[in-house]
């Protein structure tokens, strides 16, 4: 759980179980204080890099000529994400449902204020802004997956102005339902880091968005699909060791607590935990390509570390290795066999995003029940399904008003010559024209 009402009921599941001889001296109340909020500013710094992250990945998975285009709209989005989460979307996400079972949507107010200058532990068990901090950072994430998958084919104005919407409102909302003590938290749905909450939510955004936006000019022609490659692999594969990096803040401190040895043990599980489903995802894709078509795809390669770092993230502290790796594994699998999926249905998607976060945070949100036996299966899937219907259509109104008023795609001139001389105005790669 994020909620902050919740962390001083969060169980421990430690690595070993202490005995009266064992059990360490409990940390004063300041110096838990200082550890809980430093968990939450290391995370948080770790999960803003993923922004990083996400811009490598984009920028070499495009063509050279929407590189900077890409760069662009990830600095945005995410300084977006970040005013608009103070404005109003954190007090959506976290509004202290008193009646959890009708809290459907929080009522917010404006302007979030933090702790006063020099505050003590008075406020609570952490500082409050590293709260917020940490909190803010996902929701530039579930941005950033919407990012890729519209790459090289919308207008920059419309794309941020769905960014408002989305981190705003979208997004806080569902983070409502389970973080913020809604009515999906109580029917005991879990969600440990966000495979639904904020995956599964870009994904789906994402997903309708692709489908009003269209594809991009040629990808689908003559019966055939045709491939644009990547500009640059290395760059891309930077992103995702960045990407790797940053969620060990993304999982790891969602344990929201390292005041105790029992919470620094479980972090530590967690740790291992998301890199042996990332390191089993790259292996399951390395053997199903070579399998499937006599060689290693590279790009598919980059999504399945991806596909087991989402699988993981709905519960990343029960499950044994073994577990993890298996969690893992089969959300390399789903990649390898969703991404074909996608062009059969003529959804373009340019880095594969959706196959990545939607269909492995689904998965991964229906496997906490395997290793997590206290969550109902029944709340798990309540919980994907909300999730895709509320976020399909607040999400696919925003997008058909924006296409139907101010417009979503650059004319076919524009697409053709690249959006970087068509809006940015500096091209990434100069010297290639």
């Amino acid at each position: 759980m994020k909620n902050a009402l919740k962390l001083a009921a969060t169980a421990s599941v430690g690595l070993v179980a202490a005995t009266p001889a064992m059990a360490a001296p409990a940390a004063g109340a300041d110096t838990a204080f200082i550890f809980d909020t430093l968990l939450f500013l290391i995370g948080g710094f770790l999960v803003m890099w993923m922004a990083a992250g996400f811009a490598m990945l984009e920028a070499g998975l495009v063509r050279s000529k929407n590189v900077s285009m890409q760069c662009l709209k990830n600095i945005v989005l995410y300084s977006i994400a970040g005013i608009m989460f103070w404005i109003i979307g954190y007090q959506i996400a976290y509004p202290g449902f008193e009646d959890a079972a009708t809290g459907y949507f929080g009522s917010a107010g404006f302007f979030y204020p933090m702790q006063d200058v020099a505050a003590g532990i008075d406020q609570g068990s952490y500082s409050v802004a590293s709260d917020w901090f940490f909190q803010m950072v996902f929701c530039a994430t579930t941005a950033s997956i919407v990012s890729g998958t519209l790459a090289e084919r919308i207008k920059l104005w419309p794309f941020l102005i769905f960014t408002v919407v989305l981190t705003g409102v979208i997004y806080p909302v569902v983070v409502s339902w389970e973080w913020g003590e809604g009515w999906l938290d109580a029917m005991d749905f879990s969600d440990f880091a966000g495979s639904t909450l904020v995956h599964s939510t870009g994904g789906w955004a994402a997903l309708i968005g692709a489908i009003i936006l269209g594809p991009r000019l040629g990808r689908y022609a003559d019966g055939k699909v045709n491939v644009f490659p990547g500009t640059n692999i290395p760059l891309a594969t930077l992103g995702t060791f960045i990407l790797w990096l940053g969620w060990f803040g993304f999982n790891g401190a969602s344990q929201l607590a390292m005041g105790t040895v029992g919470d620094v043990s479980d972090v530590s599980r967690i740790f291992v935990n998301t890199n042996m489903a990332a390191c089993a995802g790259v292996v399951a894709v390395v053997i199903l390509t070579q399998l499937l078509y006599g060689k290693v795809d590279v790009t598919m390669v980059l999504n399945g570390a991806l596909a087991g770092l989402v699988s993981i993230t709905a519960e990343p502290l029960t499950p044994s290795v073994p577990w993890a790796l298996a969690i893992g594994a089969i959300g390399g699998v789903i990649v390898v066999f969703t991404v074909p999926l996608l062009d059969k249905l003529k959804i373009d998607d340019v880095v594969g995003a959706i196959p990545v976060h939607l269909f492995c945070g689904i998965w991964g949100t229906l496997a906490v029940c395997l290793t997590n036996t206290e969550v109902p299966f029944i709340a798990q899937l309540t919980g994907v399904i909300a999730t895709g219907i509320f976020v399909m259509v607040a999400a696919g109104i925003i997008w058909a008003i924006l296409k139907f008023t101010i417009g979503l795609r650059p004319t076919e001139e524009e697409e053709m010559m690249g959006l970087d001389k068509a809006e940015v105005g500096v091209e990434a790669y100069p010297e290639f024209v």
